[in-house]
């Protein structure tokens, strides 16, 4: 997958952990965090998104709205933010339509086996709607959020 950088943002249109549809046409005139992981409560996914949650304030200063995505069920995902106290939405993408479009599904090497799964990365889609920083794959899940925040500031 090449970088989405520069590139009309795929739209999207997904049930969130709030009860309601989001599309990415919604945010129209925002700056929007997408960041995509592999499933709920697991060690690495709990330390990014714990990670967000706790910069989270701050994204919202910068005027960020954040969306976490998985192919987790919205169950699933009520208890992960009933775990963890995420006070963003996450989205339920249960085929990985939204993350094939995104680059964040695909091949990847888990264990020293290539697998299909998703690939943790992140997209900043900016209020135009273009994608003006694209994370293709993220190594380090508990450091990343500080990086996208540090990107936005720079912004």
């Amino acid at each position: 997958m090449t970088s989405l950088e520069g590139m009309q943002a795929p739209d999207f249109e997904l049930e969130g952990s709030n009860g309601k549809k989001h599309a990415l046409h919604d945010y129209r005139g925002k700056t929007v965090v997408i960041y995509f992981y592999p499933k709920d409560n697991t060690p690495g996914c709990t330390k990014e998104a714990c990670g967000f949650r706790d910069l989270h304030q701050e994204l919202q200063g910068l005027d960020a709205v954040l969306l976490g995505v998985s192919k987790d069920s919205l169950k699933s995902h009520d208890k992960f933010i009933r775990d963890f106290g995420l006070p963003f939405v996450l989205l339920s993408d249960p085929d990985a339509k939204m993350m094939q479009a995104y680059g964040a599904f695909g091949e990847k090497v888990m264990y020293g086996k290539k697998t299909m799964g998703t690939i943790r990365s992140t997209v900043v889609v900016g209020p135009d709607g273009k994608v003006v920083k694209h994370w293709q794959t993220v190594k380090k899940a508990e450091d990343h959020p500080a990086v996208v925040v540090d990107f936005l500031r720079q912004k």
